[in-house]
């Protein structure tokens, strides 16, 4: 059994602003009807570029409380990442909006603070397998898309070639 961490009543008060926060921009609203909930993060994507860059500054918040806490740096990375992905498909129209009411970066962020907070050990290996994971998934993603693109280029020619070939 693992010791959680003991924080200083500044700290708890970091903690509670950050729930705050975190809450006002993930989860303040709800959608009559429905147990669907989301924040001003969500508000804030519906304006372009600016609103995500907004949200994203906010979510920095919870990255710059988990660093005075004490938050190794796997656990920032983490956060960062949580962070990163939030801003870069906010910035994709239609899409990003979307995702807002689906991929809340402040409340993940806050849970995973909340998580090394009380098992430490734990929350550390989960952030390294995401500080590690999405960067090898992206790689993985990006050599697939430029052999699909060399694939249809190569069909492409092929298909260019021969219809060359027939006009002569």
């Amino acid at each position: 059994m693992t010791t959680p961490i003991v924080t200083t009543p500044r700290q708890e008060a970091d903690l509670r602003r950050f729930r705050r926060l975190a809450d006002l921009f993930d989860s303040a609203f709800r959608v009559p009807g429905t147990r669907w909930r989301f924040g001003l993060d969500a508000l804030l994507g519906l304006v372009p570029v600016a609103g995500d860059v907004a949200g994203a500054a906010f979510a920095l918040y919870g990255v710059w409380t988990a660093r005075r806490i004490g938050a190794p740096a796997v656990v920032l990375a983490h956060m960062l990442v949580n962070v990163a992905l939030d801003l870069l498909v906010g910035l994709v129209p239609v899409a990003g909006d979307v995702s807002d009411f689906f991929f809340q970066s402040h409340a993940r962020n806050r849970r995973l603070l909340e998580a090394w907070l009380a098992d430490p050990p734990r929350a550390t290996r989960r952030s390294r397998g995401v500080v590690v994971g999405v960067p090898v998934g992206a790689l993985v993603l990006l050599l697939a898309a430029v052999t699909a693109a060399v694939w249809v280029f190569v069909l492409f020619a092929r298909w260019l070639a021969g219809v060359w070939v027939g006009l002569t």
